[in-house]
């Protein structure tokens, strides 16, 4: 009897698999520009896995606006542009109001600069400077 023919595509062809790999460097990216009390708070707001990518981050010297952030995603993410890194960061963001509440999403974008409230799904009232 014959073995079952596996496939040879790598992983990152499997959109679980994808999937995953996006939220875990969205997550890794986030969790080097959100400090204090936020990242505290975020971390037990999020499942096991998630809270560990957050807290085990070391904080950013300086924070990257929201364009350098979507830039960041696409230089850790095989294959992406900046189209499909914005996608992945906005879809990954948007996600995270309804998990972790808007006060703290709130509280989080007074943490970073301008253009991030896009990002996670908001409105961005605030005036450029």
């Amino acid at each position: 009897m014959n073995a079952p023919v596996r496939s040879q595509r790598p992983a990152v062809h499997d959109p679980r698999a994808k999937a995953e790999q996006v939220i875990r460097t969205v997550l890794a990216a986030l969790g080097t520009h959100v400090t204090g009390d936020e990242r505290v708070d975020l971390a037990r707001a999020l499942p096991t896995e998630a809270a560990r990518l957050i807290a085990s981050q070391i904080p950013a010297t300086h924070r990257l606006t929201a364009a350098r952030f979507v830039d960041e995603v696409a230089s850790r993410t095989p294959g992406a542009t900046p189209a499909t890194a914005r996608w992945d960061v906005s879809s990954v963001l948007s996600a995270l109001p309804p998990i972790v509440g808007d006060g703290l999403v709130t509280r989080i974008l007074a943490q970073l600069p301008t253009g991030y409230a896009l990002l996670f799904g908001r409105a961005d009232l605030t005036p450029a400077p």
